[in-house]
């Protein structure tokens, strides 16, 4: 019999592997290296273990991914291993520190980590590498839940929207397909952050494979586009807060 933690496992795998297709780092029947064969090779270590990967898709079938391959998968494509694993966070990005005040984690309670944009845009950001004197949590009246970020913004290129020196907080969106459109995001790619409007931009099947990013100050700035890849983050941000 199938233990719970396994079938939940395995759930949570269907749901990071949809997102991943969605992402483009998964297209069924391409030949060029990001097909379901070449999925089984990197993943269970043969290309001919597509099949399995289809049984371990299908909920109503009795094999389900196990522990070992799933650590496999976190690591290739960048999932993140505590929400595969054990269920906590989002299935991308790190996990941003949830505050408790018994946490010995930079300063401060509250739900919201206020940090720096250079530590926040880190390609190799993990939650242990938030323990530092520069990082406190903090909490506002009204927003709650974890998850939350906040970091000073630096530049004019969302005016008037927001302004050089505001501080935006921010919760992290799993799919690109919960963007909206004329509402604004942090976008982490690379080791570089950006704050603006946001677009998405589809191939002739549907996958979105591109963000077209869009400044408030669109006299100084000109819009650009930014390809999608597995370290691309989207965060909503869903505060301001200005200087009196």
């Amino acid at each position: 019999m199938i233990r719970d933690d396994r079938i939940q496992l395995n759930e949570r795998f269907i749901n990071v592997f949809k997102l991943l297709e969605e992402r483009g780092d998964i297209v069924l029947n391409d030949r060029g290296g990001k097909g379901m064969g070449d999925f089984a090779k990197k993943i269970l270590g043969n290309r001919a273990y597509g099949h399995i990967v289809r049984a371990f898709l299908n909920k109503d079938d009795k094999r389900v991914l196990d522990y070992r391959h799933a650590k496999t998968l976190c690591k290739v494509y960048g999932v993140n291993e505590s929400y595969l694993l054990d269920g906590v966070g989002t299935p991308f990005g790190f996990d941003l520190p949830q505050s408790n005040a018994n946490m010995e984690l930079g300063k401060g309670t509250g739900n919201i980590l206020y940090t720096s944009v250079s530590a926040f845009a880190g390609t190799a950001v993990e939650a242990g590498s938030f323990a530092s004197e520069d990082n406190e949590f903090f909490a506002i009246p009204g927003v709650v839940g974890g998850g939350l970020v906040a970091f000073p913004i630096d530049g004019n290129s969302m005016e008037p929207v927001i302004q050089d020196g505001d501080m935006v907080i921010c919760r992290e969106i799993s799919s690109l397909k919960e963007v909206k459109e004329n509402e604004l995001y942090a976008v982490k790619s690379n080791g570089t952050l950006w704050i603006k409007y946001v677009k998405l931009i589809h191939d002739h099947k549907g996958r979105i494979v591109k963000l077209k990013l869009i400044s408030a100050n669109y006299l100084e700035y000109d819009p650009f586009e930014e390809e999608v890849n597995s370290y691309t983050r989207l965060y909503k941000v869903i505060r301001k807060i200005s200087a009196i």
